[in-house]
């Protein structure tokens, strides 16, 4: 039962504020009256279980059994994983320092060039003349065409070209007064043949085309006069193994040993440890050179010789490194796998050839 107007006197409804005595009767005689008490309003159970006087949940079997366990209104803390953690990766392997270029190709093409340049030095000098005045052309073809494509300078070729073959020839057929004569006739080609085109950009244009005349195949007529000499061919031979065997030496001790930078700005590649190894492996090579195959040669000569191919040959390297760091290129061109272009070739050999050239008349003559 759930009615609290029991002994409730008439005209109050249930619960009134009103509660009088318990009539007298039978039951009621000899005992105290006992006053009568409301029977409390005993609410709905929920449908989400029983509560306590606090709202609280009453413990039951979908509820939290303890008080420190976590209520179901709140997220429950995830389980730690069993799955065992991951071994931990191994360390990365220490990767060698890699030479930049394929080397069995760089090795491949150099043999070969090697092997046309002896064959033609020694069996037929004309030849050698010949292959050299070909290396030019490819060379000034190279130049020119990366002038214009980076920095829209269009050097005249055709004038190069033919200016620049003719005066390596002048040169092993009439000496130095001949290609003295062809490079001023080749620059005075180069100022004229640009006129045929307008005007805009002819200072730049005809400055680059003598630019490419003087470093290009002037410096190359200095090879064919070495080889006029009696032993024209030993002292060509000399001047290319000194200059391959300083670039080598540098190449070599600067990859394995090399750490302070020799002109970061120009050639970051280059070291100073690397031009050590140029200077030892150069000034070896030139005393063995000059006092076994030059005509009166002696070994003193060849260490000073190998001291300036290898100034030489860094100094032309730097050059053209400048060059192309201008252009914003890194070979100037692609027809030797490993190498890069002929110019990329040339770069040590031609400033090389009149410093030796010179060595060779200051020590034994030029004849």
């Amino acid at each position: 039962m759930n009615d609290s107007s029991w002994d409730a006197p008439a005209g109050h409804g249930r619960g009134g504020p009103h509660q009088g005595p318990a009539p007298a009767g039978p039951a009621h005689e000899g005992r105290p009256a006992a006053q009568t008490r409301p029977m409390p309003i005993v609410p709905d159970v929920p449908a989400g279980g029983f509560q306590d006087g606090h709202g609280r949940g009453a413990a039951h079997p979908s509820g939290p059994l303890f008080r420190d366990e976590t209520p179901h209104e709140h997220p429950q803390e995830p389980m730690p994983s069993r799955t065992p953690p991951p071994p931990p990766a191994p360390p990365a392997p220490r990767q060698k320092k890699s030479a930049g270029r394929n080397l069995g190709a760089a090795i491949g093409v150099g043999v070969g060039l090697g092997a046309v340049i002896i064959a033609s030095l020694f069996i037929w000098k004309a030849a050698f003349v010949g292959v050299v005045a070909v290396a030019v052309v490819v060379g000034l073809w190279e130049l020119t065409s990366r002038l214009q494509e980076r920095k829209q300078i269009k050097a005249p070729l055709v004038p190069l070209a033919i200016g620049g073959a003719a005066m390596v020839v002048a040169g092993y057929v009439r000496g130095a007064e001949g290609a003295w004569v062809a490079t001023a006739l080749t620059a005075l080609a180069v100022l004229v043949w640009r006129m045929t085109e307008p005007p805009e950009g002819y200072l730049k244009d005809v400055t680059a085309g003598v630019f490419a005349a003087f470093y290009v195949p002037f410096l190359a007529t200095f090879v064919a006069l070495m080889l006029t000499a009696d032993d024209g061919p030993e002292r060509v031979l000399t001047f290319l193994i000194l200059t391959v065997v300083s670039d080598t030496g540098a190449y070599a001790v600067g990859w394995r040993f090399g750490k302070r930078k020799l002109a970061p700005r120009i050639s970051p590649g280059k070291t100073r440890e690397g031009l050590v190894g140029a200077v030892t492996f150069a000034m070896a090579a030139g005393a063995l050179c000059m006092q076994f195959m030059i005509d009166d040669g002696a070994w003193w000569q060849g260490l000073v010789l190998g001291l300036a191919v290898a100034a030489s040959a860094t100094l032309g390297d730097l050059g053209e490194s400048m060059i192309k760091r201008d252009l914003g290129i890194k070979d100037m061109g692609t027809l030797l796998p490993g190498h890069g272009g002929i110019m990329d070739r040339l770069d040590s050999l031609l400033p090389t050839a009149p410093v030796v050239w010179l060595f060779f008349a200051l020590f034994v003559g030029t004849g």
